[in-house]
């Protein structure tokens, strides 16, 4: 397996510090997972530090594991920089595509509410409060109103995005490599596997469960997705542009 690289090394310590600290001190979740933005908790860095948060073991390993399998190969053919404004940027992307869903689906629920007759500011003091009215139910129906509240009381958080762009670029850059998964014994190559995935996550998003059982497990698909299609729009500009890492170090 390739060595690990520079970059690579110091966003694995980042993760991991970030990670003991969160579990150590009980309000870092409050103070860097990224929360809805009308929400009392959101601060302007958490669509930055989000990045460097897990919720627990199997998360972080998972996530780490992914960037250093694909991160050291991009970073040894692009160097530090380059790999470093892409990881970042892949984040960032997830983070708004994943917040412009919410917003849009959290207004929508908000404004079927505000024409039922119910006080905007009602609704949002017991938000605030991380509460909410059972009376909703009559207007969104019981798992929607559920979803409603969760979209504003949830936190975001994981490298998953940046981890997802960093997939399609290794299959931009490398797409006969062979990947694969636990569950899935034979080897795919990366031009077939990356897509799959992503038509997997797009599923799961649309349909808002996961492979995992019935009902959300709390997988953030669209962020996962917004960190794809930002990778692989940076990829399809750098390749029309010869953007070649000379430019950057």
């Amino acid at each position: 397996m390739m060595n690990i690289t520079p970059v690579v090394k110091q966003l694995l310590i980042i993760n991991i510090i970030f990670f003991i600290g969160s579990q150590l001190v009980a309000p870092a979740n409050d103070l860097f997972a990224l929360s809805y933005f009308e929400n009392n908790h959101f601060r302007f860095w958490q669509p930055l530090t989000h990045m460097f948060m897990h919720a627990n073991v199997m998360h972080i390993a998972f996530n780490m594991f992914a960037l250093y399998s694909f991160g050291s190969t991009l970073e040894h053919f692009w160097g530090g920089k380059k790999f470093l404004f892409f990881y970042i940027s892949c984040g960032l992307g997830a983070m708004l595509l994943h917040s412009g869903i919410n917003y849009y689906t959290f207004q929508d629920d908000l404004n079927l509410l505000i024409e039922s007759g119910i006080n905007k500011s009602e609704i949002t003091s017991l938000l605030d409060k991380e509460m909410y009215n059972d009376g909703w139910y009559t207007v969104l129906g019981h798992n929607e109103t559920i979803n409603f509240v969760s979209t504003f009381l949830s936190k975001s958080l994981g490298a998953s995005g940046a981890v997802y762009g960093l997939l399609v670029a290794f299959a931009f850059m490398f797409p006969s490599a062979q990947l694969g998964l636990m569950f899935i014994p034979v080897p795919i190559k990366a031009k077939y596997f990356v897509p799959g995935i992503l038509a997997v996550d797009l599923f799961l998003g649309l349909k808002g469960s996961s492979i995992f059982g019935a009902g959300s497990t709390g997988i953030a698909h669209f962020a996962h997705l917004g960190g794809a299609l930002t990778g692989f729009i940076m990829m399809w500009y750098w390749k029309k542009n010869q953007f070649t890492k000379n430019r950057w170090n």
